[in-house]
């Protein structure tokens, strides 16, 4: 049985190849039951999350994704998010593989984010500003920047040490990050904003987005959770990766369903209409996006695929 720690999940997860499993993914077979999601108490502390995420594709692969998010671990300099995939046969139920989590969850994301914003961002979108500096926004400037000429990333977070770091982490990757203090101002000009906060106020104002903009949310993953206030909401052509998860879980479209600033019916599509070409993305230079997503299952089935066969050379557990 495979057994990949965090360095070498990354390795066997190259940006091109994720963002394209993916959308191969997306636009096939898989089978993603409803998540279970529990709340645990953490005494003196936020409450922590579990997640269990199964999926499988009939008769090749099947696996599920056991995922714990403690939001107050950064006081002790520790990740939000651990976790751990276990992939199997979907044709014997042997056991494969297992796959550190949290290095999928976080190449997983971010991939998909890029994926959408094939679709949604506008194609000469040379300006990125990442709202957070924790695991993701690494992992999101460079999925962004797979198959896009950036010319400038800035970095927002609430600690300017932080943003500091993140930044020239960045730069050493060859990415051309800065750290920025205005995050009104970074956003106005940006061409892509991308947030993965824990934040349950919005950061975000409509107001602040230009023409062309696209916005991507990925850090909130409850219902009471906000990175985008409703003016963003009623401005952007709203996308979701999906329909069932997001207006479920996410309080950037449960918090505007329950308000009105949007509708069931005003949610244009979700990924796999997308990438199956259902219905359209961006339509007008001019129009703003917005995408929001929750995670699917789906999506870490693709990337446990991915880092299986990258190392072991295999093509399909059916063979």
């Amino acid at each position: 049985m495979l057994v990949l720690d965090e360095i070498e999940t990354r390795s066997a997860l190259p940006w091109t190849g994720l963002i394209e499993a993916i959308a191969a993914m997306f636009k096939g077979s898989c089978v993603t039951p409803i998540r279970h999601h529990h709340h645990m108490q953490v005494p003196g502390e936020s409450d922590a999350t579990l997640l269990l995420m199964p999926a499988w594709v009939p008769g090749a692969y099947s696996g599920v994704k056991v995922l714990s998010i403690f939001p107050d671990n950064a006081s002790r300099s520790l990740p939000a998010i651990f976790g751990t995939y276990l992939l199997s046969s979907g044709k014997t139920g042997e056991m494969l593989a297992i796959i550190d989590g949290g290095e999928l969850t976080a190449r997983r994301t971010a991939a998909t984010s890029a994926l959408a914003a094939r679709y949604l961002a506008r194609a000469d979108a040379e300006e990125l500003l990442i709202c957070g500096t924790g695991r993701l926004s690494l992992n999101l400037m460079q999925a962004h920047a797979v198959g896009r000429a950036l010319k400038t990333i800035k970095v927002w977070g609430r600690n300017r040490a932080s943003a500091e770091k993140t930044a020239a982490d960045a730069r050493g990757l060859g990415l051309p990050a800065e750290a920025v203090a205005d995050i009104e101002a970074a956003a106005r000009s940006a061409d892509i904003i991308s947030c993965a906060t824990l934040s349950s106020q919005p950061l975000i104002s409509g107001e602040w987005l230009k023409p062309g903009a696209h916005l991507d949310l990925v850090g909130g993953f409850t219902p009471h959770m906000r990175e985008a206030d409703d003016t963003a909401i009623r401005r952007a052509k709203v996308f979701v990766d999906t329909r069932a998860g997001a207006m479920s879980e996410a309080g950037d479209i449960v918090q505007p369903l329950k308000s009105g600033a949007l509708t069931a019916e005003t949610i244009h599509a979700e990924l796999a209409e997308l990438v199956d070409g259902t219905r359209p993305g961006r339509l007008d230079d001019r129009d703003i996006t917005l995408f929001k997503s929750v995670g699917a299952a789906l999506e870490d089935l693709a990337g446990a695929i991915l880092a299986y066969e990258h190392v072991t050379g295999a093509t399909d557990a059916r063979q």
